[in-house]
């Protein structure tokens, strides 16, 4: 399925930003995993709806630790993955703050939820694509996990 139409589909059923883009990792690593997903729902509204930093962004940096971040005792983090975070960090900040006048939910919606609909599609698509060119860039293979 297209990747556009995926987010389209889980957006529909009711997820948000920060389980839209763990939900199209494990998608593409063919992994199901809805612990994941229910804990991230804590990162949307910008942490728990509290208009803090943007799921999108948040949830960008948790689907490139589930590329190269640590998960078990035995195993080590990638040493690229809080480059790669800082990258997708200013990547962001530079794309949206200079639009919406900052990277929290509060001034991307400019207090105003009814403004949801129109811009965090185009943020989540565009964070996905740069998440995405990070890893290929680091040489990380979208279909396998760790």
């Amino acid at each position: 399925m297209d990747e556009l139409l995926r987010m389209l589909k889980v957006a529909s059923q009711g997820f948000h930003c920060s389980q839209i883009l763990i939900l199209m990792g494990l998608d593409a690593q063919g992994k199901q995993n809805a612990d994941l997903v229910r804990a991230m729902e804590g990162l949307a509204g910008g942490v728990g709806f509290c208009g803090d930093i943007c799921g999108a962004l948040t949830g960008g940096a948790c689907l490139l630790a589930l590329y190269a971040g640590r998960g078990l005792p035995d195993e080590g983090e990638d040493s690229r993955l809080n480059l790669m975070i800082a990258e997708l960090a200013e990547w962001f900040s530079q794309e949206f703050a200079t639009c919406y006048g900052g990277i929290h939910c509060r001034e991307i919606l400019d207090d105003d939820p009814r403004n949801q609909s129109a811009r965090c599609p185009g943020i989540v698509t565009k964070t996905y694509d740069q998440v995405k060119t990070l890893l290929l860039n680091n040489g990380f293979d979208l279909s396998e996990g760790k």
